[in-house]
């Protein structure tokens, strides 16, 4: 997942969130039971619930209301999964088949639902008024930006800003919202709330365009998707609007077609567009200066393990191949 140092770290604290997972994961509804246990067993990186930990932990909080916070946005985020690989016909993730190409999408989706309404039951009863502000403008976000990626499926005239808006709707804002969390169980000042919630936007941010560059540069068994799915998908990622931004008019004309036709049969010269005028090593770049953007707002917060963590974790964001 992260460096060994922050793994051992929270070790104590990530076996305690997996416990409340398990636990609230129960259903008298098999088939909810079996979907869920499926897609949250997955072997999934945890970094969003791992956020709230450190977070927390950065701040002073001694308590242990962070492990149902932190399960929270894990049930968040793997609804979104469910809900994510039926829009897009999904059939592979994290190297094993998606759960609606195993149970079927009315499944899929409903058990999204269900693991929603889990979430929102287990925010209520931190008896938090912030906490539910955060979670509900969260949800609400993502909801958008998930719109905002469907809208742009086949358009090559995608920006960068408009692909940085449906990133930061769609990935950052959960990680902003476990930061504050974090900040919001420790009964920080608000300007610390803001600083960890700013330093999760930035690090959702690098992720995301990480795995993107993944998209076209990864490997199968390190990343569990096939090279091409988000090509194959008509999705504009930063890749293909700097190649066709920089790139050769015949370039550009390639790229386009194949973004408005998806499929895979286009992949092999796009990838070699993609790879001859350096749009990987610009969105790495462009990751890297997030993953440092996401350390900056950290200065303000006291020394400790905890706070050296959190810089790991925005320089493994940049930096990772998996």
């Amino acid at each position: 997942m992260t460096p060994e140092n922050i793994t051992s770290l929270i070790a104590d604290d990530m076996r305690a969130v997996d416990a409340v997972i398990r636990e609230r994961l129960h259903s008298d509804v098999v088939l909810i039971r079996q979907v869920a246990e499926y897609i949250i067993g997955s072997g999934g990186k945890r970094l969003r619930p791992a956020l709230v930990v450190l977070a927390a932990g950065a701040c002073g909080y001694r308590g242990t209301a962070h492990h149902q916070l932190a399960a929270v946005i894990e049930f968040i985020h793997t609804a979104t999964l469910l809900h994510d690989d039926v829009v897009d016909d999904s059939a592979m993730r994290r190297g094993r088949a998606t759960a609606n190409a195993t149970f079927g999408n009315p499944a899929s989706v409903l058990v999204g639902d269900f693991l929603y309404s889990r979430a929102f039951q287990m925010m209520v009863e931190i008896q938090s008024m912030r906490v539910m502000q955060v979670l509900a403008e969260a949800t609400n976000t993502i909801a958008e930006g998930e719109v905002l990626q469907l809208l742009n499926v086949g358009n090559p005239e995608v920006g960068e800003q408009d692909y940085l808006r449906v990133i930061r709707s769609k990935t950052a804002k959960l990680f902003e919202a476990a930061g504050r969390l974090g900040a919001i169980l420790a009964g920080s000042a608000r300007g610390v709330e803001d600083a960890l919630g700013a330093y999760g936007m930035h690090l959702g941010t690098a992720f995301q365009v990480v795995d993107d560059v993944l998209d076209y540069s990864g490997d199968l068994a390190q990343t569990g998707k096939n090279l091409g799915d988000d090509l194959a998908e008509g999705k504009v990622t930063l890749p293909l609007i700097y190649a066709m931004r920089n790139g050769s008019p015949h370039q550009r004309g390639l790229i386009e077609a194949a973004i408005a036709h998806g499929g895979r049969a286009e992949f092999g010269p796009v990838l070699q567009a993609v790879r001859d005028c350096g749009a990987l090593d610009y969105a790495r770049d462009q990751a890297r200066s997030e993953s440092q953007r996401a350390a900056q707002h950290l200065a303000s917060l006291p020394r400790s393990n905890y706070k050296e963590s959190l810089l790991e974790l925005a320089a493994f964001a940049a930096s990772r191949n998996y």
